[in-house]
């Protein structure tokens, strides 16, 4: 099924990627926290260029001291941000990573070692530069034509520091993540050879064969579909099937993934497994028992096929038959078809962790923009969509603005003096505290506020365009507002260039009013440095309301009315140039009790005191 639908979604679009297949044999020594792995690659180069070498990315061998995760941690953990609630000083840590790294000790560190590596049968040259393999190529790889290469390697699972790892502070034997070494991407930019330093990832589209041979007592959870389910058993096996576990001490476990950009898995031998039939697929979740999680994981699961009832209307349907919520990560990562997530926690906690790597499954597994240069679109838009996906599921919540706290996080930003343009490459920016806020709270509010600009309707809307046009595509910022353009018909350039590529600010106020025979008179004024359209609410003395919309000039279109039940007056375009702007209302001055800029709150408004006049 997938495999065609990549074939269907693929020739909608002009844009070339890249393919791969891979086919992985991996023998794991559990109690040596190592093994070793065969890798078959079948590398599709669909590009028009001629490639004279490749990279893969060796992402364990970050976990050693003085790496530069190490030196990049500790060097940001000398910024001073200022004093905590009990007045300590508060340090700009990775409060995971800290100085671990660099006290790992040789048998705690990660490694990812080549053997050797081959393409078309001939051995390549190559050197490692980290986390980076380079491979120079003995021929290149020509346009449109396909390469096999194989490798042979070696790894050691370090002690879980970032998302990998083995014996996490939950307890969880193995979190296998970024794993083996993997085909950096190439696409219309180029190679993306990114050093691992801390943050987010980009991967190749393609099909993985992933057979895993490791001791018997453990249960494996992970990317992709079993294919000898009833010679594992431990919950896969079908209903009233006996299972016929191989002789021996060891067993292997055989996955196969298609259409994914990623593979994950996780194992412990005490991982209590339990499923959930949801809509078209399975989610399977596998958290190891005990007091708290005996209840929360089964409600966990309970939960589920009601939040994919609000998810599929609202952000298109899941396109695989399982998913996999796996007790095993350091607070929550995603991958296609899985996710690794803290599990001991509270109720809301777990279900609040679970929606956001869910929400991921979207703009991280199936939109898969490159997260290193728009790190907004990916956190923002699964911030965003968690957000929504839970106050509209918990009914307690319900009511209640789901991007309230995002607003939140974006002022304290704003008003700080770390905040960085959100076109800032996620691995630099200069603090993590600037990082966090942008990424996840301004990328939330970017798209929250964007309903502002061209109506929630048309966001919406366009939010489901996005996902049928560009799923398995990696689009970028600009396909984005394309996408919202064409679904609006209102301009938007200049919405990514202020809010995004700059660090210009929203902030519009109530300069004068003042009567004009049986008019009244209203000037506002531009304060901050970025343009917007204005809703101006006017409340008579009788709570009669009525809206004066004024579009931006640089928008040349105007959002629909999104309450037909107050009346809309749509006045002449502000010219952004334009410090001021006067607005005349049919109306006298006595008979009218408010007005207010912005009463949705829609607007980042760096200062809403001035937005308000009550008579």
């Amino acid at each position: 099924m997938l495999a065609g639908a990549w074939s269907q979604v693929h020739a909608q679009s002009d844009r070339w990627q890249q393919r791969v297949k891979y086919t992985m044999d991996v023998k794991v020594d559990a109690p040596a926290n190592q093994f070793k792995g065969q890798q078959h690659l079948e590398y599709f180069n669909n590009s028009p260029d001629t490639l004279k070498r490749v990279f893969y990315h060796l992402y364990w061998n970050a976990f050693q001291p003085n790496s530069m995760m190490d030196v990049r941690s500790r060097e940001l953990g000398k910024i001073l941000l200022g004093k905590d609630k009990k007045g300590n000083d508060r340090y700009d840590w990775d409060a995971r990573v800290r100085d671990r790294i660099s006290k790992l000790t040789p048998d705690e560190i990660g490694y990812q070692k080549i053997i050797s590596l081959k393409k078309d049968g001939k051995p390549q040259s190559y050197k490692v530069v980290e986390t980076i393999l380079v491979v120079e190529l003995d021929k290149p790889i020509m346009p449109h034509s396909k390469v096999v290469f194989d490798m042979e390697f070696e790894s050691q699972v370090p002690v879980q520091i970032r998302r990998s790892g083995r014996t996490n502070s939950e307890g969880v034997d193995f979190s296998m993540a970024q794993w083996y070494p993997k085909m950096c991407e190439y696409d219309y930019e180029g190679w993306h050879p990114t050093p691992y330093i801390a943050r987010e990832f980009y991967g190749v589209w393609g099909d993985y064969d992933v057979k895993i041979t490791m001791d018997k007592k453990y249960v494996i959870a992970g990317t992709g579909y079993l294919q000898n389910p009833n010679e594992i058993g431990y919950g896969y096996e079908a209903p009233g099937t006996k299972v016929n576990r191989p002789a021996g001490d060891k067993m292997t476990w055989h996955f196969v993934a298609p259409n994914v950009h990623d593979f994950v898995w996780a194992a412990d031998p005490d991982y209590k497994h339990i499923t959930q039939k949801v809509d078209g697929f399975t989610a399977h979740f596998f958290y190891i028992e005990n007091d708290k999680t005996r209840e929360t994981w089964p409600q966990l699961a309970k939960m589920i096929p009601a939040a994919y009832d609000y998810i599929k209307v609202h952000y298109g349907p899941y396109p695989y038959k399982q998913y996999s919520f796996i007790q095993g990560g350091d607070g929550g990562m995603e991958y296609p078809m899985a996710t690794l997530i803290m599990g001991n926690g509270t109720m809301s906690g777990l279900y609040g962790v679970a929606m956001h790597e869910w929400m991921h499954s979207w703009y991280q597994g199936m939109l898969a923009t490159n997260e290193s240069l728009y790190p907004w679109m990916d956190e923002g838009f699964t911030t965003f969509a968690e957000n929504n996906v839970i106050y509209n599921t918990i009914d307690s919540l319900k009511g209640r603005n789901p991007q309230a706290g995002e607003y939140d996080g974006y002022f304290a930003l704003a008003n700080s003096k770390y905040e960085e343009p959100a076109s800032t490459h996620a691995d630099h920016y200069n603090t993590n505290y600037g990082y966090s806020l942008t990424a996840y709270s301004k990328g939330a509010v970017f798209l929250e506020q964007l309903g502002y600009v061209i109506g929630a309707k048309n966001r919406d809307n366009g939010l489901l365009r996005y996902y049928n046009e560009w799923r398995f595509k990696h689009p970028n910022a600009n396909d984005f507002i394309r996408v919202m353009e064409k679904e609006s018909g209102i301009m938007l350039d200049w919405y990514k260039q202020y809010f995004i590529n700059s660090t210009k600010h929203i902030d519009y106020g109530i300069d004068s009013v003042y009567a004009n025979g049986n008019k009244t008179i209203v000037r506002l004024r531009k304060i901050g440095l970025m343009p917007m359209p204005i809703d101006l609410m006017v409340t008579s003395k009788q709570n009669n309301k009525l809206l004066h919309y004024i579009p931006l000039s640089i928008m040349f279109g105007e959002k629909p009315n999104e309450n037909p039940s107050i009346r809309r007056v749509v006045d002449n375009v502000w010219y952004w140039t334009n410090p001021t702007y006067e607005v005349e209302i049919n109306m006298p001055l006595t008979e009218i009790k408010k007005l207010e800029i912005d009463p949705s709150e829609r607007m980042a408004d760096m200062d809403r005191s001035n937005n308000t006049v009550v008579f």
